[in-house]
């Protein structure tokens, strides 16, 4: 086994966001060599990680010049250059996740053809190259899901359209529908697999979004399912990890359907937003673990040492610019609760700034806790 701690060895990473700078602490702790790329200078990792450059993630040649650099290849965002990571991948640069996979992903269109082909449990899906395309199939089921093929996150390039008129008003761009499926819960399972194959799931996390952004407010963990439901989604999230052979973290997003029936809504190749209550709530965080998985470590243990609900601390309507932690040192008064402040120097409505871990013996005092919390802390600007 290759000597990755204290050595020359040299990890890389696409994307220097928040992911990035949270799997930071881990290559620190383990002190493991780390090398960013990203395409801004005041990027959340560049402060901390032991090499910085600037760089298009989307740019072949910023993407391979990068990758010449470093003995193993990974992501903290899937939008990148893949011709490049393919070439690098031929050249012998290990890249985890690997190409095949994340151009799967990174394809809402592939990704769901994937799990059709592969018998996955997912909705009823159309793909569509343009919106004439879209409007000439003159789909009349409403209402449905609308997605961008590509480049959409946290709730961007996803609609609900309700009629023809909301059609019209659809960006001309490659999407997929989907069939709206009625559901009592949006659950997400983080699932870990080696590149020996060896895959461990977390616990189900369950997801309330804010109705108006898209984005998730709580994450709550364990979900608040039947132990049948909940081992139901962790075997569906494992079969998706082995239907890819991906090597690395696997967030798997499903719904819990009327007749708790488990389908996949999407997948991303990397850490995740429903991960974060992890890194104070489980014996290993979904950081460590995916330092694990792609420099093919022994796993870590995913069960939780206690109850944790993750609140995400965004922007606030109306205010952009310096941003400011308004009765942030209130929060901090309150037993279990650890806030996370992305390093993210400027604000604007719905931006990820930073996110709070609550974490209890008792799930429903933690969850109390999150809504204080959700409540106290304002993120503005000056």
């Amino acid at each position: 086994m290759e000597n990755y701690f204290s050595s020359d060895f040299k990890l890389g990473v696409l994307g220097g966001g928040q992911l990035g700078r949270m799997l930071l602490a881990e290559t620190q702790k383990f002190d493991v060599h780390t090398c960013i790329l990203d395409s801004s200078k005041d990027a959340p990792c560049a402060p901390y990680c032991n090499e910085f450059f600037i760089g298009n993630l989307l740019d072949y040649n910023d993407v391979y010049r990068f990758g010449k650099k470093v003995d193993v290849l990974t992501i903290e965002i899937e939008h990148v250059n893949i011709k490049a990571l393919y070439k690098l991948e031929e050249e012998g640069v290990k890249v985890y996740p690997q190409p095949s996979v994340i151009e799967t992903i990174q394809h809402k269109g592939k990704q769901k053809d994937f799990y059709k082909a592969k018998n996955i449990p997912t909705s009823p899906h159309l793909r569509f190259n343009s919106l004439a395309e879209l409007k000439e199939a003159n789909l009349t089921e409403f209402p449905f899901v609308w997605k961008s093929a590509q480049f959409g996150y946290d709730g961007m390039g996803v609609k609900i359209v309700r009629s023809t008129d909301d059609i019209n008003n659809l960006p001309d761009t490659e999407c997929i529908t989907e069939e709206l499926i009625p559901f009592k819960n949006e659950l997400a399972v983080i699932v870990a697999r080696n590149a020996d194959g060896k895959v461990k799931t977390y616990p189900v996390v369950e997801m309330e979004f804010h109705p108006e952004a898209n984005q998730v407010e709580y994450v709550i963990c364990p979900a608040r399912i039947s132990d049948e439901v909940a081992a139901k989604a962790r075997r569906v999230a494992m079969d998706v990890a082995n239907a890819f052979k991906h090597v690395g973290l696997l967030a798997v997003e499903m719904f819990q359907t009327e007749n708790d029936d488990i389908i996949i809504n999407e997948v991303a190749p990397r850490t995740h937003n429903s991960g974060h209550y992890s890194i104070e709530a489980s014996h290993t965080s979904q950081f460590e673990q995916h330092l694990r998985t792609i420099l093919n470590l022994p796993l870590g243990n995913t069960d939780s040492k206690l109850a944790g609900i993750m609140v995400n601390l965004v922007g606030a309507e109306g205010y952009t610019g310096d941003v400011v932690y308004e009765n942030i040192t209130e929060i901090l008064k309150i037993d279990g609760v650890t806030p996370h402040i992305y390093g993210k120097k400027t604000t604007k409505p719905f931006r990820k700034m930073g996110h709070v871990t609550i974490v209890n013996k008792d799930i429903n005092i933690a969850r109390k806790t999150a809504e204080l919390v959700k409540n106290t802390v304002k993120v503005i600007s000056k």
